[in-house]
């Protein structure tokens, strides 16, 4: 099963992933932190901000073969810290015009369950990669659960609590 942790920046996201990271879980990482921390080596202070389509296309082609290789776990969970959807809710928050290649891959490319990990204030914090305010993090959460719903899912709440109780919420859900 392939199954999406999403949610804005801040939620809490990889700190879930990496608890089901260390219960041995099979997870795919996000890119978005090594395409930023790659390209500011080269001069780029926010690739996302500077060329977002660029961006986006180098994270398209690396959610693209995550998909393909998690193919390889025929009949385990495969978890993905965000999905290719989130590509596009990401470009559509910034008002970014792009090609068709983004809907239709969001489309082809299909996930059997979705979570997100909605805006918490009190564990929100900025830090080197994350530039977002609080008041964006709601906008983006916004965008995120509209492309989801928009492309026909249904998609889970992780309710706030511990990491632990986080994790048990997801794995409780996929049985």
């Amino acid at each position: 099963m392939k199954i999406v942790i999403s949610g804005g920046p801040g939620t809490g996201k990889t700190s879930i992933i990496n608890e089901l990271v260390s219960i041995g879980q099979i997870v795919f990482h996000e890119s978005s932190r090594e395409i930023t921390t790659k390209y500011k080596k080269l001069g780029h202070d926010q690739l996302f901000l500077s060329n977002p389509i660029k961006f986006s296309e180098i994270l398209l082609a690396n959610r693209i073969k995550q998909y393909k290789d998690a193919n390889k776990f025929n009949s385990k969970n495969c978890f993905f810290d965000r999905g290719i959807p989130d590509i596009v809710a990401y470009l559509d928050y910034k008002k970014v015009t792009y090609k068709k290649d983004f809907t239709i891959n969001s489309q082809k490319y299909k996930y059997d369950m979705i979570f997100i990990v909605e805006p918490w204030n009190e564990i929100y914090k900025k830090d080197q990669e994350r530039y977002e305010s609080f008041n964006q993090l709601i906008d983006i959460d916004y965008f995120i659960k509209e492309t989801y719903r928009g492309l026909g899912y249904e998609y889970n709440i992780i309710p706030n609590g511990t990491i632990q109780q986080r994790v048990d919420y997801i794995l409780n859900e996929i049985q």
